[in-house]
């Protein structure tokens, strides 16, 4: 098989090249069209039952996270010119196309009784500009005795205030959501220079456009730091600008498709997707160094460049084939997880690995074919003294100290387990945001000013038409707000009952110590003036369904982690369960934080899940591989080995267990076992081809294999270390945490897999090692 690809790669480069280019060109337009996601990232399948009751919620009352919050906290507020502009900019945005309803201090609406229709309207209480100071006064004193719209619109205690815009879905679920912000957002940047008063911005639509904003400049920085380090390495170990050029031109090429087939598959840029071009940058240039080191060596040895390409292709052919296989098992297992956002990152990753791995053992051989044979400068980097010493002070370790390595092993396990047992679980809704961004810091505003912006709704079911309307259910309502108002992490709740305490205080001409539900008595004449639902858009329409049986209660909460959701959650469900009779109303704890708190937890679990399968898969991958069960076992434990010490790190460090965190060990664990193939393949050749002793077959094997291995572990470990320039916590923790694990993993499969083959050479060393189900042609003389 691999002479027939001998053949079609060296005989037909001219039309692979042309094939090459062609699949690229097509590959390259469909990039164009690739697209980033402004959707709130879908965690959970459609069958799960959180997530089916959050889209029945949806459908009755319309989003939850669709409002940008705008607030200042300044008493210039108060004064005549620059509540003005605050009012001009709220006409001014309700004109803006993708605005639905901008609801400020300017813009609030009273609930007044019209004893002719004998019925309750909406009006504004502020229909224009006040004129003087004395009607601006006058206006915000009877704006501030309405306490329906006190820790909803304006803190009482201070001068807080905020502006609650209300955005189309339909603008923000496509690339239009940009220009409507920064459109609105104008008008406050030329408020704040105009008045010198600081404005806050916040709420879901506007934190999702400014991270997918950050997602997409990262990505262009990753993808040029990728560049950098991997030119700066190729240089430094092959002194060739050769050795530069043409692995960029393969590695170009990978991200080309890989955007082209996001697009494809009709997926979009999202956090996770964004990181894989520059992944594929890392993982391609570990592929290049081994072919070419590889070409270099068979070169050294004959001096024969044809010869030495197709050697290259047929020797590394199938062993570069299962590091790559190893690499993406570890992403491919996410797309286990039924998670949207996850199996679009594995399956995408998953193909791409696989893909480049083709341009890689395609291309390098026919680049090479067409250029001059290596000079003996190029070849000298097989020579280098730095890794040529490393080498050697890792031969004396196996041969002389292997107890030292054990001792300092085990030392480094225990404290490994001891890290573990610190970890904790847990992850907001803002989390991957560090507290020194501008977007944390506005969120402490609204924190400390109105409890937080983040939703978490309560649907109440009656299971009855008009059953919301009835005094003893509202007086329910009540009852449970009164519950609500015990948690000091939610803000007022906007429900019914305000909106009757609200028509009581109107009823009773304005009085705001009527600002109460009424008793039976008054129930019945006040209700009576609650306007028809039907072909209304107002406060009511959207607290209840058109057939007055269903109703929620929307509160705001701070930005608290998932394990504080789930207390809260936990210790309500009792509460309510005593107001509400379950036999008689179904109560449902929804909302987009209700919904981060499930998916959270669904993730974190799918993705250990996803680690074992990932062992799993890799461990059979072995087996075909070196079919011996002793030889696997070995290297699941080498492997696993920095694993732990990552786990351990996390605990020590503080790192909690998170989807952005919990991921890393699939993808380090496939990229890390990429060393034991390469290591044991050559170690099997000596044992097999020059039926050499154990202790000679692991030092050549160091020594012949381990420039390849100590180059790539370089490059992977220099490479993910871009990430750190993240501005997003989860991808900084990538960074750092995947560059450990493979740092420590260099050192195991340098120093530990040869002192175990030492070690347990006869249990492991067996004749079935020799023999393996799957045959590697980099074994054949």
């Amino acid at each position: 098989m691999w002479n027939k690809l001998v053949t079609l790669i060296l005989r037909y480069r001219v039309a692979n090249l042309i094939m090459i280019t062609l699949l690229t060109v097509f590959m390259g337009y469909h990039a164009l069209k690739v697209q980033l996601s402004y959707d709130l990232v879908k965690m959970l399948p459609g069958t799960d039952s959180t997530n089916i009751e959050y889209d029945n919620f949806k459908k009755l009352f319309g989003e939850d996270g669709n409002v940008f919050v705008v607030g200042i906290n300044d008493k210039k507020i108060n004064n005549l010119d620059v509540f003005n502009d605050w009012y001009n900019i709220g006409n001014n945005i309700k004109s803006i196309n993708g605005v639905e309803e901008v609801i400020s201090i300017g813009r609030i609406y009273n609930l007044t009784k019209n004893e002719n229709i004998k019925k309750f309207e909406f009006k504004k209480i502020i229909n224009s500009v006040p004129k003087t100071q004395n009607e601006l006064d006058s206006l915000l004193k009877l704006t501030k005795s309405l306490p329906f719209y006190e820790g909803f619109v304006y803190n009482k205690n201070s001068d807080a205030t905020l502006m609650l815009i209300t955005l189309d879905k339909k603008k923000l679920n496509t690339k239009n959501r940009v220009a409507l912000i920064q459109n609105i957002k104008q008008y406050f940047e030329n408020f704040e220079n105009k008045d010198n008063v600081k404005v806050h911005y916040s709420g879901l639509p506007y934190i999702r456009t400014i991270t997918s904003l950050k997602v997409e400049s990262e990505l262009k920085l990753f993808m040029i730091l990728a560049i950098i380090i991997t030119s700066l390495i190729l240089l430094l170990i092959f002194k060739s600008a050769k050795a530069i050029i043409f692995p960029m031109i393969i590695l170009i090429i990978s991200v080309i498709w890989a955007l082209g087939s996001l697009s494809l598959f009709g997926y979009k840029i999202t956090m996770l997707t964004g990181i894989i071009p520059p992944l594929l940058i890392l993982i391609g240039v570990e592929n290049c160094i081994y072919i070419l080191n590889k070409y270099h060596i068979e070169y050294k040895n004959h001096g024969n460049k044809i010869k030495a390409l197709t050697r290259v292709i047929q020797r590394t052919g199938k062993g570069t084939f299962m590091t790559n296989a190893t690499t993406a098992s570890g992403f491919i297992t996410f797309a286990f997880t039924h998670s949207a956002v996850l199996v679009e990152f594995g399956i995408i990753a998953t193909l791409n690995i696989m893909l480049e791995y083709m341009l890689s053992i395609f291309l390098v051989p026919i680049f090479y074919s067409f250029l001059a044979p290596p000079k003996e400068r190029h070849i000298k980097h097989l020579e280098y003294k730095l890794i040529v010493n490393y080498i050697e002070k890792v031969v004396n370790l196996v041969l002389k100290h292997r107890k030292a390595v054990y001792f300092v092993t085990t030392i480094l396990i225990v404290a490994g387990i001891i890290g573990m047992t610190k970890l904790t679980t847990t992850g907001n809704i803002v989390d991957d945001i560090p507290k020194k961004d501008p977007i944390y810091q506005d969120l402490m505003f609204f924190e400390s000013n109105f409890k937080g912006i983040m939703p978490f709704e309560i649907s109440i079911d009656t299971q009855k038409k008009n059953g919301v309307m009835k005094l003893s259910t509202i007086q329910k309502i009540q009852q449970l707000q009164d519950t609500l108002s015990t948690y000091p992490e939610f803000s007022k709740p906007l429900s019914l009952a305000e909106i009757i305490k609200s028509a009581t205080q109107s009823y009773f001409n304005g009085n705001a110590s009527e600002y109460r539900l009424p008793d039976s008595q008054e129930a019945n004449f006040i209700l009576a003036y609650i306007p028809k639902i039907k072909g209304q858009k107002n406060a009511i329409h959207s607290l209840l369904d058109s057939n007055k049986r269903i109703t929620r209660i929307s509160v705001q909460m701070k930005n608290i982690g998932t394990n504080e959701i789930k207390r809260i959650k936990e210790n309500l469900k009792p509460k309510i369960d005593s107001i509400f009779n379950p036999a008689k109303f179904k109560v449902i704890l929804t909302g987009t934080s209700v919904v981060f708190l499930k998916g959270t937890e669904y993730l974190v679990g799918n993705l250990i899940e996803s680690i074992f399968i990932a062992i799993v898969i890799i461990a059979i991958l072995m087996a075909l591989l070196f079919s011996s069960f002793r030889m696997v076992i070995v290297i699941l434990i080498t492997n696993l080995f920095p694993q732990l010490l990552t786990a351990g790190l996390m605990g020590y460090f503080g790192i909690h267990i998170k989807p952005t965190t919990i991921l890393i060990f699939s993808i380090a664990y496939g990229i890390s076992v990429d060393n034991a193939i390469i290591y044991l393949l050559r170690y099997r050749h000596e044992i097999n081809t020059k039926k050499t002793n154990i202790f000679d077959a692991v030092v050549i094997t160091l020594r012949e294999a381990g420039h390849s291995m100590f180059s790539s572990s370089v490059v992977l470990f220099l490479g993910f270390a871009i990430f750190i320039a993240s501005s997003f916590g989860g991808t900084v923790s990538l960074g750092i945490l995947v560059s450990f694990t493979l740092f420590v993993a260099m050192f195991a499969n340098f120093i530990i897999l040869p002192s175990l083959i030492i070690t347990f050479h006869k249990s492991i060393v067996t004749k079935s090692f020799e023999k393996p189900l799957l045959k590697m042609e980099e074994e054949l003389d």
